[in-house]
This record gives C-alpha cells, sequence and structure tokens, in this order.
C-alpha cells in the first residue's frame, strides 16, 4: 500500500511538472524581418489562432488587447512588448523619469551619482513647460538652436530647428489656455519636446550621423539588460553644416534613415549606414584607445541608467521582454548623448548586409528567450547580445576592453559552442 501511495504521488509530481515543449506557436503581425527569421526556425510553427506560445505584436495590440488575454497565458508564452513601455520610449515621458531619477538622488545626498545623469540634452514639453523654457531661452545671450518632436511620432515626422520663439507661438497660446474650459478645440496643439540642439556633433567625412544601438530587457525585476555588439551609424547624405541659415535642411541635421531616403541622390543599394565596429575601428585611427574605450563605456551605462530611471514605474510581466532601439549621438569631445528610444525599432532591411544583421540578431534574440529552454541561465553572452546587468552590473570576463559594443561580434561561434554544450547535456544529463 505504501509503494502503490508513493508511485501515485509520484505520477502526480510528473504531471504537474511542466514539459518542454516539442513545438513553438508563434503569431506575428509584422511583415518583416521577424517574420522570415520565427518562419525559418526550428521547430516553430506558425499559427493565425490564440494558441500561440510567441507573439510579436506591435505597440496598438499590447495596449488594446494584452490586459483581457495575460490571465490565461502559460508561465513560458512571450510577448515583445511590457504593458507601459511608453514610460521610456515617448519621448516627454523619458525625459520626465531621467529627470526624476535625479531629483530622487540629489535628496538622498547621492549627488555624484545624479551628476552622472548629464547624458540628455535640457529638454522641456510643450505645451506643460512653455513658460519654463521661455526663461530658459530668455538667459541664453548667443541664441541657441533647439529641435522640436512631437512626442509620439518617429522617422523624423513633424521634427524642426529654430532659434525664434516667434516658431513655436501656437504653444504659447496652448499653455496660456490651459485648464480654461472656454478653449476652443480648434486651439489644441501637439504635445511636442523642445530641445537643445546638439550644434557640434562628432563627424566623418564631414558629415553627421548618430547611433542605432539594440538593447533586450528580459525583465525589470531583477532588471536584466543584454546589449547586442553589432548596430550601426546613420549618415547624413550632406556635409553638416552648423549655419543657421540651414535650419529647415532636414536632410542636412536628421540621419533617420526614412528622411535620408527622400534626399536627392540617396543610393539605395550603397544606404547611408555604417556598422558600429567599422566606426570603432575609424576612431581607433584618429584617438587614443582609452579615449575611444571610454567613450562606448559610458555608452552602455547611459543605456543602463536610463533603465533604471525607469525601473520602478514599469509594470514588470513575467511573459513580456523588449527591444529597445536606442538612438545616441556623440559629440566632437566623444561624448554620448541620449537622442530617444524606440520601442519598435525598424526591422526593415535596406540592403542585403542590413537583412544579414537584423535576421542574425533577431536569431540571437529568440536564443535569449529561450523558450525552449536550452540554456543553462548562467550565460553572459548569447550569440551577439552580452548581458550587461541583471541585478547589478555585470562586467567583461578577462577583456582589455570595459565594453563589448563595437567588438568582433563572434555570434555563430558562440551558438555552436552552445549547440555541442546542449547536445552534450542531453546525452549525459546530470
Amino acid at each position: 500500500v505504501v509503494r502503490q501511495r508513493g508511485e501515485r504521488e509520484e505520477g502526480w509530481r510528473m504531471q504537474r511538472q511542466p514539459q518542454k515543449k516539442t513545438e513553438i506557436k508563434w503569431k506575428c503581425l509584422l511583415a518583416n524581418c521577424i517574420h522570415e527569421v520565427l518562419s525559418t526556425r526550428h521547430g516553430w510553427r506558425e499559427t493565425d489562432r490564440d494558441d500561440w506560445d510567441f507573439i510579436w505584436a506591435d505597440k496598438d495590440w499590447i495596449r488594446m488587447h494584452f490586459d483581457e488575454c495575460r490571465a490565461g497565458l502559460p508561465p513560458t508564452t512571450k510577448v515583445n512588448h511590457f504593458r507601459n513601455h511608453y514610460e521610456l520610449t515617448r519621448k516627454d515621458h523619458m525625459v520626465k523619469n531621467l529627470k526624476r531619477m535625479v531629483n530622487n538622488l540629489r535628496r538622498e545626498d547621492r549627488a555624484s551619482e545624479a551628476a552622472m545623469y548629464d547624458f540628455f540634452p535640457t529638454t522641456y514639453a510643450l505645451p506643460m513647460e512653455y513658460g519654463v523654457f521661455v526663461e530658459d531661452y530668455k538667459r541664453q545671450a548667443d541664441k541657441p538652436i533647439w529641435i522640436a518632436k512631437p512626442i509620439g511620432k518617429a522617422q523624423g515626422r513633424g521634427i524642426f530647428l529654430f532659434t525664434d520663439l516667434k516658431d513655436v507661438k501656437l504653444w504659447k497660446k496652448a499653455a496660456e489656455n490651459r485648464g480654461n474650459p472656454k478653449q476652443d478645440d480648434d486651439d489644441d496643439v501637439e504635445n511636442y519636446v523642445v530641445q537643445k540642439y546638439i550644434e557640434k556633433p562628432l563627424l566623418v567625412g564631414g558629415k553627421k550621423f548618430d547611433l542605432r544601438i539594440y538593447v533586450l530587457v528580459t525583465g525589470y525585476m531583477p532588471l536584466t539588460v543584454w546589449l547586442y555588439r553589432q548596430g550601426f551609424a546613420r549618415f547624413s547624405a550632406f556635409r553638416f553644416s552648423g549655419n543657421k541659415t540651414s535650419l529647415k535642411d532636414t536632410h542636412l541635421h536628421l540621419t533617420n534613415v526614412a528622411v535620408q531616403k527622400t534626399a536627392p541622390g540617396y543610393d539605395r543599394e550603397a544606404g547611408c549606414k555604417w556598422f558600429i565596429d567599422c566606426l570603432k575601428r575609424y576612431l581607433l585611427s584618429k584617438h587614443d584607445k582609452e579615449v575611444v574605450d571610454k567613450s562606448f563605456y559610458e555608452i552602455q551605462m547611459l543605456i543602463i541608467r536610463t533603465l533604471l530611471a525607469v525601473q520602478k514605474s514599469m509594470m514588470h510581466d513575467k511573459h513580456c521582454f523588449e527591444l529597445y532601439g536606442y538612438d545616441v549621438m556623440l559629440d566632437s569631445e566623444l561624448k554620448p548623448w541620449l537622442i530617444e528610444v524606440n520601442a519598435s525599432p525598424s526591422l526593415t532591411a535596406d540592403t542585403p548586409s542590413d537583412h544579414e544583421f537584423k535576421c542574425g540578431m533577431l536569431d540571437d534574440l529568440l536564443d535569449v528567450i529561450d523558450i525552449e529552454e536550452r540554456r543553462s541561465g548562467d550565460e553572459t553572452q548569447v550569440g551577439g547580445f552580452d548581458q550587461i546587468y541583471h541585478g547589478g552590473y555585470v562586467s567583461p570576463v578577462k577583456s582589455s576592453v570595459q565594453s563589448y559594443l563595437g567588438c568582433y561580434n563572434n555570434r555563430l561561434q558562440v551558438k555552436a559552442r552552445a549547440q555541442r554544450e546542449y547536445i552534450r547535456s542531453k546525452n549525459h544529463p546530470k
């Protein structure tokens, strides 16, 4: 009787244990590189029903459908957005959270830490902070250039540069009418942020550029951050000029690919991108190794600090992860500046090399997410992703650099080694 009871209990225990999936059902609402990668993933099958194990959705789907379905999701199901991702990816919320972090650190007598949050330009939200902006504007004796951006648009849409207050007079009227119940709906204006323009950017061949860097967050409790080694610099098609008479030339000042594609003479085959490892080698030919290493390490710390600034605001969910596209600019002193963070970085390929890069990066992302449960869990590198934070800072092991950003992307060797270790663990389980 005792033996039979023990056998029954063991059977129940085995039934309760989650079984590894032999087939992963996926759903994708976008038609770009991620759909291609999912389609070719071994053991994964597309479904048009709601029985998916993995979904790559757009932000609208998260807002409208995730809350109603999350209660019934199995623990291993994965979704590609956090519910309130906008705390970091909407321009006004990002700045609000960064400013709050600085104020909190100062109140806690951690002024030295607060001083490290000097990587975002002076920014004001319009029309809400119009009065404060005007006060700051009038204190500037040299009339610096400001850049205005709509808070909810991407790809350079709606952006303009200015030096005169008359260029933002629409927001003055909106600020004066705030709280007025008799305000006409026709007086409503789109919410914007205005930032001090970086007037001395680092130039390569006389051209302005910014960096697109890919960051994967697999959880906020604890905060777990993976940084992809590769990324790219996005160049303007024209030589840069800081002349204030050229402020209306968006092709000169905005490096967004969507903007540069419309420039006269744009070469679609060559594109306007340069991989980050190429940029890093170029910088090493112009500057000391310690200077370049410090600059790339500051980019990595910039990423971690922005995520720490929003950590307490984010709605953590074990089903969620997020691939962020960080836009960073280097100035003439190689100091990095955070421009914005994107929740849906473009996964459409412009050139064959761009296609190879994005498909490889997304394949590595799926290895990090690990629905197949092949990882041991203690890896600090998976494909081209390096873990840089897991409840604390993760430092490079036996390396001469402080950050692997822009280093050789040995993703194929890492994947092959991980595959061998997985097969060995199956053949010789502990």
